[in-house]
């Protein structure tokens, strides 16, 4: 059974609710920066159909699979966070969903000003980030340690949401835990060790001390892990 790592953040399965939370009358458009296969995008447009989204994503293996399948209302789109090709004040909300800390930490910052500048003034920025703690994240970090870029994924955000020029206010902040299974380390390694848009230098030693961290967390029902994560909900200043 998958329980919360943290007593006090709640077990959620699908984040869209916690988008549901935060914007409650959901309508317009959406663009999401690195939007992966998009499985949230695609749940968000069936379940609000007066939205209409655009994924950006920059690798070429993930961009090819979601041309695969076509949406009406959906468009993707092979391009970076950090220049985006669409008019000043276009979107109603732009997404980044556990994507900043893959933005180079050098560009960051523009990233989010170019957020800022696509956005239309009152708009919304959801930034979801995995928190850098927890079992799983002790067995990825044998293979792909991504504390100091999570660090400044965090820090890009503050800066964004602080001093007099900052372009967003945060309007809230949200902790919670999602359950994570494998039915077999063979999907751990598939899933986690060999991401389209990576190469985490795999070699069998690697692969063997990885494999040795999670076999005691695999029972006849696979391994269940939590994943600790952190909402920023920002508005651009008017």
């Amino acid at each position: 059974m998958t329980t919360s790592t943290h007593p006090l953040h709640p077990l959620i399965a699908n984040e869209l609710d916690v988008l549901a939370a935060l914007w409650p009358a959901p309508t317009g458009r959406v663009i999401e920066l690195g939007c992966g296969a998009a499985r949230m995008a695609r749940a968000m447009v069936e379940r609000w159909p007066a939205l209409t989204y655009l994924g950006l994503e920059v690798d070429t293996r993930q961009h090819a699979a979601n041309l695969a399948e076509p949406h009406p209302r959906m468009e993707f789109r092979l391009e970076s966070a950090e220049k985006i090709h669409a008019p000043d004040h276009r979107f109603d909300l732009a997404l980044m969903l556990k994507s900043l800390h893959h933005v180079p930490v050098e560009r960051m910052d523009a990233a989010l000003r170019e957020v800022a500048r696509v956005l239309r003034p009152g708009g919304f920025l959801y930034v979801s980030e995995p928190v850098f703690d927890g079992s799983l994240n002790e067995i990825v970090r044998l293979f792909n340690d991504e504390q100091a870029v999570r660090l400044a994924a965090q820090q890009a955000v503050d800066r964004a949401t602080t001093g007099p020029d900052a372009p967003f206010e945060q309007i809230e902040e949200r902790r919670f835990d999602m359950p994570a299974h494998f039915q077999n380390f063979d999907e751990f390694e598939r899933r986690m060790m060999r991401p389209t848009f990576a190469d985490h230098a795999l070699d069998a030693a690697k692969i063997a001390r990885v494999a040795q961290a999670f076999a005691p967390h695999l029972g006849a029902g696979g391994a269940h892990f939590t994943r600790p994560m952190h909402v920023r909900w920002l508005r651009l200043r008017a």
